[in-house]
């Protein structure tokens, strides 16, 4: 049985490292930003602003909702996504620090 040495991170570069890894495919960048412009919940429109079936576009949004960036509501037979907004700035404010803190380690080396 493999072993991961996942839980020896801290409880946030776990969180980092799940976000990046939703963030890791182009689909999901465009559908995150497709649901950030929007000003309510989308429910179907998402798959006609890609260039994606409906069950592609779906396996995405199930990544990104697996990474709490996005929230879904069911509304009768179907799902209608938005951004989590508590979870977004959350992510931001993570990947701010670890870019300050990578920016900070730049002046210190040659």
């Amino acid at each position: 049985m493999a072993y991961s040495k996942k839980e020896e991170f801290s409880k946030e570069e776990i969180v980092v490292s799940e976000i990046a890894k939703a963030l890791s495919h182009p689909a999901r960048v465009a559908i995150l930003k497709f649901l950030a412009e929007q000003k309510s919940c989308i429910c179907n429109d998402i798959v006609e602003h890609l260039p994606l079936s409906q069950s592609t576009v779906s396996q995405h949004l199930k990544e990104l909702k697996s990474a709490g960036l996005i929230q879904g509501e069911v509304d009768g037979p179907r799902v209608c996504y938005c951004i989590h907004k508590e979870n977004w700035k959350k992510a931001k404010d993570l990947f701010s620090e670890l870019f300050r803190l990578q920016f900070e380690a730049m002046k210190k080396c040659c």
